[in-house]
């Protein structure tokens, strides 16, 4: 079990930090197309560059078009500093004395739910406004995968619940 606690202590951190840059990014892209600062047209306005801050150094360059800012650029951020957070809650269930709980059963829901039912429907979405590439579509299968393994998992969180409490009935 220390080793399970050790490995979920570095994916959660991992995790938690992904899910920090990501949705710092999309803040402070959000915060610049918003208020224009930062940002500077180029290619005949088809492109932005957006900049670090108090800086011309480009930092992200993204299409100048509405569609692509919502469905290709800011979702996706958004996206996956959400999906990154709950892989985090997810590892920090595994590092607890006991795992079988209902806060972790919860946690697992989230999770699952999250990867099955969100990226299939965002992208679909998104295809009717964007042109939506081949790799984003494993992605999507990929997620789902993710999800149903969650889900399997949750389940036997579940029944581990289920058992530990016959066992403090027996006690």
């Amino acid at each position: 079990m220390e080793q399970t606690n050790f490995i979920a202590r570095i994916l959660q951190l991992l995790c938690r930090a992904l899910s920090i840059v990501y949705f710092s990014i999309f803040v402070y892209s959000l915060f610049c197309l918003v208020t224009g600062l930062w940002i500077s047209a180029y290619g005949e306005g088809r492109f932005l560059h957006i900049s670090y801050p108090f800086t011309e150094t480009t930092f992200l360059n993204v299409d100048n078009s509405l569609a692509y800012l919502i469905f290709s650029f800011l979702l996706i951020l958004f996206g996956y500093a959400a999906f990154f957070y709950l892989a985090g809650r997810v590892f920090r269930a595994f590092m607890q004395s006991r795992i079988f709980t209902p806060a972790n059963i919860k946690t697992m829901r989230h999770f699952y739910l999250f990867n099955i039912f969100l990226p299939l429907p965002a992208v679909l979405i998104a295809s009717f406004f964007v042109e939506v590439e081949g790799v984003i579509w494993i992605l999507v299968g990929i997620h789902f995968i993710l999800g149903i393994f969650s889900l399997f998992l949750a389940n036997i969180f579940r029944q581990g619940v289920n058992l530990q409490n016959d066992q403090d009935l027996i006690i």
